[in-house]
């Protein structure tokens, strides 16, 4: 082949010609030519075979080189003419084909193939030829008179005879065969040429089918086995031709065949004398009528005239309708009704001519009822399958449904029920059901169909409820998932459906209640392999609610996630052939066990019994066996007693992996005594060397036994632990959720006991002070100093000899840092009621702070770290004055709810009365590192009234149930009473009229060990669970505990505990229980659960046989998981511009603008500079101190391990709020283990936070001024300002030789004449001191 290829380049190397078709590719190789390239076709056995019914196929033909893309590429056509049968074909075929007569084959290369032979060549040949084209092919040409159609009667003899084309003499002088081809069976005759004509032998023509005409395919032979060409398909049609029908033969056909012609014989003219009706429908119609009856049988007429008003239904006339009449065999008539309703049936009758056919049934016409429907709701989007009761439900022929007019489409009927399907409302709404059987209406008024709202589905979850909502499932399906939404009730059989590769897999779902509703995971055809359980497949579902669209395709919609495919759980069989069962809990390893499931997918069978499964994780499965050893099942499911019990373990339902058999009874170890035969055998045999070498094998062998065995066991306990850490967390965490659920009721009702405005800034600003005197307004010796510091108060307002003051005081070195801190604090305090001018001062000593740290040698990162000036610490305070609002309104709750959870949690398990030790705990060093012994208990407290006294509040005092703990010693249980009483009452409050509550916890029946004494507990006294305790107010303002063996049982009572130390004034009732005296103690040490040692020797000691401490360390986890909830809800409240309705506050926005705008001014481009200032300003200047100290806020008592487990969430906070990762290793402080995984995530709530707020628009200063102006009216009259001005004057008297200087140095100060100004105030306040 020459390939002509424009723009080919020239290139070294070999070019090659590519074939590829079907899937083959062929390589030839090509030479370069000036116009392209030449090449050759591959060699034919090589090319693929052609389809089967084709002639040719296409190639793509390209040029390459042997490496690199191809350069041009175009289709190759290969074809073949052997496959053409016939001459018309080959020589019409698009391909140059030409027939060869004599040798009948089609062939491209007539030199080879066709010698010596008559040839007719191709239309698509090219070049002169003789004969050309199909009109030169031997062929068929049409019968004698000119028809493609030979008609022939059944069983007649007749000779054939049709036209042909011949050419060439050798075709005339051979054999001519006639072949018939009747229902499968060849039939061949001679046949003579005469002419053009081909004529047939007589032959007889029949067939067997009871078809009235067959068609026969036809063919002339030559040559013995060449057909000519029957480009027309001439063919001959078989048929009754003259058919009649034969009564003595019961049969069609010809007259002649009919008795030889002489029996009775009906010509197509002539009526048939039997019509019969074999059946009709329906067979029950109403009385109005209207009904389309349809009537089946036999020789009902030749012609619609035949049985026009022929047909009769029980007497009453039916008129038949043409267009649905069938000859002989159906016919379709519209009855009237009788016009009564009355009872009333009768045959159906068809007359044709003087004959008569009649059914054997009888038609009834019938009165339909309605006597109830159901459902009587349904969704408004319509889909509901209701049920219709009654009579005659299936009467007539056309039945129709509606609600009021909405139609509902029939499904089936029966005579006591009809089916139909509810179409779509526009609106909920109640509608009448209406039926329509043809002409007669039926009504039902008794109850109203309701079209109610659609069903809308919230969640779809697998898993525990308040997890991350995603549905889950496995290929082998089952798995529960929990469906919640609105108007569930309505729906009938709600299904639910997972797409996967656009096959709808589908699943029953089951309605629990109106919002609730429990599916199974459908069975889905998935390959094993093709699922990864590190990434599931992502799959559509949805559900299907009768015709309700807005529950379809969830996944597609916002705010749903995709159905994940995991794949199926292995469960792994048993190491031994038996697993012997020792311990409480069976374990079963395997693979991918929680991906999707939960304990209630799984069900443990053991036997005819089955193994409660207690817990799953992601390599192990654990269950508690039943106590005794169930017998196994047969195949039959019988049980079979004396047989070892199967532990199959079924996922889903459907899943089934059987693990073993166990065994209750123990194993028949190594262990066992020698045997006798054995022990001879080696007294005798061997000597006295190699026994002992024996022995001494044997015990390593036991030991090395044990070994193993012990450290199986650890591996189980360890794994059991591990299960039982993570169930406790659950549970814990739930009814800690219904413990404050309570609460929250609570503080809706009784509020959050928030400290008022004045204590709360005391609290900060001047902490662990109890009478400050700026709160001291009774102060007479200032009264005659009134004046002078009146006038110094006019230089504090003066922002020149303000900023010198502070300016001079700092520089001094005797100026301590608590001087900075108070004289803040001071300065503060006096300008609260000029909050603008304090916010100009802050600014401007803030902007000196960053200017002094970019020109020093710290770097930028460490300004505001700690409070080493005092423009720090007016920062503080400037927080405290300007979030007070912010904190009432929105931060206060989750911290209180923090601060009630972690008191609660804490409160659930012992806690050491005299080390503040706790079972729950966030901290390491407040944790009890031992297994303690208690037991919950719920105990009624009363307290006398005369002892309840607290302003505007009546809390409920008799019987009020109150849980503690066995351990607790007698001052926590009144602790933990009086905070039950007076939940909603703040702690200042809750003393009454009388004084504290004092309870001792030692007396003459303390139990005392060696050198320790032991605190007393409600255990100590033997103390039931459901006493009832009395709190008995005495004369000295000293209690009494009563306790009442049952709170019913008034009658009888324990001897009254005195715990108090001084007996004066009530003596005691037994000698038993007097208190004790400290005096006569002789040095005892007391301990209330843990013993701690001076000494590490006597630690050991005490803990040698304990377990290793650092076990407990799981119970951190466990209290921060059920922790967790809260920790979150204050951070991100703290981190959200917009929380709980209440905006950010401008203050915040206006700081931190104000530090990026400095951060601009000085050319600091690293983001993590301004982080860290924003951090060093907020977070961790005011936040972390509350939470902290959440009694700064409210009014609380915060107890050691409360403080202890505040201290460890408010490190997390500082860490959330950081910038530089934390390389964290087993030496890391658990503090900060423990939040490790959570805190990358506050990282992202506090960047995102201030990003958020730096893309806020820009606070105006007339907004900034209104809001400080509010402030500062708000709270002008919270301090005396004079008290603070004196103590900020005494620190201007003990540097005023510094500060004259300052000040008349100073240019701005001396234009003010301010040093003369602060003198005249020395010399007024000197005078009125002396009055």
């Amino acid at each position: 082949m020459e390939l002509v290829i424009e723009n080919l380049p020239s290139l070294s190397g070999q070019f090659l010609c590519a074939f590829m078709a079907l899937d083959k590719t062929l390589i030839t190789n090509a030479t370069r030519k000036p116009y392209g390239v030449n090449c050759t076709t591959p060699r034919t056995d090589l090319l693929p075979s052609i389809p089967q019914g084709q002639h040719h196929f296409t190639a793509k033909l390209s040029v390459r080189m042997i490496s690199g893309p191809d350069f041009v590429a175009t289709n190759f056509t290969f074809f073949d003419c052997n496959t053409y049968s016939s001459c018309t074909q080959c020589v019409s075929s698009s391909f140059p084909c030409d027939w060869c007569v004599d040798g009948h084959r089609c062939t491209h290369d007539t030199a080879e193939n066709c010698r010596n032979d008559i040839l007719v060549t191709g239309v698509s040949r090219i070049g002169p030829s003789y004969r050309s084209g199909p009109s030169f092919c031997p062929t068929i040409n049409a019968t004698a008179g000119g028809s493609t159609e030979i008609l022939v009667s059944s069983g007649i003899k007749k000779i054939i005879r049709v036209k042909v084309h011949i050419i060439g003499q050798f075709i005339v002088q051979t054999r001519f065969v006639c072949q018939f081809n009747i229902e499968g069976r060849v039939t061949s005759v001679n046949a003579q040429l005469l002419g053009d004509t081909i004529y047939c032998d007589p032959m007889e023509f029949a067939y067997t089918s009871r078809a009235p005409n067959i068609t026969a395919t036809f063919a002339v032979i030559w040559g013995g086995s060449k057909p000519l060409d029957n480009p027309d398909n001439i063919h001959a049609l078989f048929e009754k031709y003259g058919c009649g029908w034969c009564q003595s033969s019961d049969r069609c056909e010809v007259r002649e065949q009919c008795d030889k012609g002489a029996g009775v014989w009906l010509n197509r003219n002539q009526t048939c004398p039997n019509p019969e009706v074999h059946s009709f429908e329906p067979q029950l119609g109403p009385w109005e009528g209207g009904t389309n009856i349809t009537i089946r049988g036999i020789n009902l007429g030749k012609t619609f005239q035949d049985i026009y008003g022929g047909v009769n239904v029980a007497g009453i006339p039916c008129e038949p309708y043409q267009s649905l009449y069938i000859k002989t065999k159906q016919i379709v008539c519209r009855v009237d009704g009788p016009g009564t309703n009355e009872p009333r049936g009768g045959p159906v009758i068809v007359r044709v001519e003087d004959f008569r056919g009649e059914s054997k049934q009888n038609y009834e016409f019938v009165d339909p009822v309605i006597e109830s429907i159901s459902p009587e709701f349904g969704p408004r989007s319509g889909g509901t399958t209701l049920r219709i009761k009654g009579k005659y439900m299936n009467a007539g022929s056309r039945i129709q449904a509606f609600i009021d007019d909405l139609p509902c489409e029939i499904q089936s009927t029966s005579p006591e029920e009809a089916v139909c399907v509810t179409s779509a409302s526009d609106r909920p709404k109640s509608g009448k059901l209406r039926m329509k059987f043809d002409k007669g209406d039926r009504f039902f008024d008794k109850v109203f169909f309701e079209y109610v709202k659609d069903p809308t589905i919230e969640s779809a979850e697998s898993g525990v409820a308040g997890q991350i909502k995603i549905p889950k499932g496995i290929p082998a399906g089952g798995i529960k998932i929990s469906v919640s939404g609105k108007n569930l009730v309505y729906i009938q059989n709600p299904e639910m459906y997972v797409y996967y590769e656009g096959k709808m897999y589908t699943s029953q779902c089951v309605v629990l209640s109106n919002s609730n509703m429990a599916c199974r995971s459908p069975k889905i055809d998935v390959q094993e392999s093709s699922l990864d359980a590190e990434r599931p497949l992502h799959l559509e579902y949805g559900f299907r609610m009768d015709n309700v669209t807005g529950v379809r395709n969830l996944s597609l919609q916002e705010g749903y996630s995709s159905f994940l495919m995991y794949p199926n759980p292995v469960y792994e069989p048993f190491d031994e052939e038996v697993k012997y069962y020792k311990s409480d809990y069976l374990t079963i390893n395997g693979q991918h066990l929680d991906r999707a499931c939960q304990e209630s997918d799984v069900v443990v069978q053991i036997g005819n019994s089955f193994c409660n499964v207690t817990s799953l994780s992601r390599q192990q499965l654990t269950c508690r066996p039943p106590t005794s050893q169930p017998p196994a099942l047969g195949p039959d499911g019988n049980p079979i007693p004396e047989e070892l019990p199967e532990v199959v373990v079924i996922v889903g339902g459907t899943l089934r992996y059987v693990i073993g058999k166990l065994s209750y009874a123990s194993p028949v170890g190594l262990n066992g005594p020698l045997s006798k035969p054995a022990l001879i055998g080696a007294i005798v045999g061997i000597v006295i060397l190699v026994v002992i070498f024996i022995a001494f094998l044997i015990a390593y062998r036991r030991k090395s036994t044990e070994s193993n065995r012990v450290l199986k066991n650890m591996q189980e306990q360890m794994d059991i632990l591990e299960l039982r850490v993570a169930a406790e967390c659950k549970e814990a965490f739930a009814e800690l959720q219904t413990e404050m659920t309570d609460l929250t009721g609570d503080l809706t009702s009784g509020g959050i006991p928030f400290l008022d405005y004045r204590t709360y800034a005391m609290k900060i600003l001047f902490p662990n002070m109890e009478e400050h005197a700026v709160l001291q307004w009774e102060r007479p010796e200032l009264q005659h100093k009134e004046k002078g510091l009146r006038l110094f108060g006019q230089l504090i307002m003066n922002k020149t000899f303000l900023l010198l003051f502070i300016r001079t005081l700092e520089s001094n070195r005797y100026f301590s840092m608590r001087d900075r801190v108070n004289v803040a604090s001071l300065i503060m305090v006096t300008l609260q009621s000029k909050m603008e001018y304090c916010t100009d001062i802050l600014k401007t000593l803030l902007a000196e702070l960053i200017e002094k740290c970019m020109e020093g040698k710290s770097h930028p990162k460490l300004l505001l770290r700690r409070t080493e000036s005092v423009a720090e610490k007016m920062l503080s305070a400037w927080f405290t004055f300007l979030l007070y609002k912010f904190l009432r309104e929105c931060a206060g709750e989750p911290l209180y709810m923090l601060f009630r959870a972690m008191k609660q949690q804490v409160d659930k398990g012992p806690v050491d009365a005299v080390t503040s030790e706790a079972r729950y705990s966030l901290s390491e060093e407040k944790l009890i590192r031992q297994s303690i012994d208690f037991k919950p208990m719920t105990v009624f407290v009363s307290i006398s009234q005369q002892t309840v006294f607290v302003s505007g509040l009546d809390p409920q005092t008799e019987n009020v149930p109150v849980k503690v703990l066995d351990c607790d010693t007698i001052s926590q249980v009144k602790e933990k009473a009086l905070d039950t009483i007076y939940r909603a009452t703040p702690y200042k409050w809750r003393t009454g009229t009388s004084g504290r509550l004092i309870l001792y916890d030692e007396d003459t029946t303390t139990k005392t060990e060696g050198e320790w004494k032991k605190r007393n507990t409600l255990n100590h006294y033997r103390v039931p669970d459901g006493a009832s305790l009395n709190l008995v107010p005495k004369q000295s303002s000293i209690y009494n505990l009563s306790i009442l063996s049952e709170k019913t049982d008034k009658s009888h009572k324990y001897e009254t505990l005195n715990l108090s130390k001084y007996s004066s004034a009530s003596p005691p009732l037994s000698r038993a229980t007097s208190p004790l005296n400290n005096d006569h103690d002789g040095g005892l040490k007391v301990w209330h659960l843990v013993k701690h040692h001076d000494t590490d020797a006597q630690k050991e000691g005490e803990r040698g046989n304990k377990m290793v401490s650092e076990i407990y360390l799981t119970r951190l986890l466990a209290t921060k998981g059920t922790l967790q909830k809260f920790v979150d809800d204050l951070f991100e409240t703290i981190f959200s511009t917009a929380h709980r309705g209440s905006a950010l506050p401008l203050a915040i926005k206006y700081m931190f603008d104000f530090l990026d705008d400095q951060a601009l001014h000085h050319g600091i481009s690293d983001p993590e500079v301004v982080h860290t200032w924003k951090s060093n300003s907020l977070p961790l200047r005011f936040w972390v101190n509350l939470i902290k100290n959440p009694n700064f806020v409210f009014d609380i008592h915060k107890s050691n391990i409360v403080d202890s487990c505040l201290s460890v969430v408010a490190q997390t906070f500082m860490d959330s709020c950081s910038t530089s990762d934390h390389r964290l290793g087993k030496d890391s402080p658990s503090s900060k283990l423990l939040y490790a995984k959570d805190i990358p995530l506050y990282k992202e709530w506090v960047d995102r936070y201030y990003s958020d707020i730096k893309i806020m628009s820009a606070i105006s200063d007339q907004d900034m001024n209104a809001m400080l102006a509010e402030e500062s009216r708000l709270h002008t009259n919270e301090f005396n300002t004079n008290c603070a001005l004196h103590e900020l004057y005494t620190y201007a008297i003990k540097y005023n030789e510094q500060l004259t200087v300052t000040l008349e140095e100073d240019e701005f100060s001396q234009k003010q004449r301010l040093a003369y100004k602060l003198e005249q105030v020395h010399n007024i306040m000197v005078a009125e001191g002396n009055p």
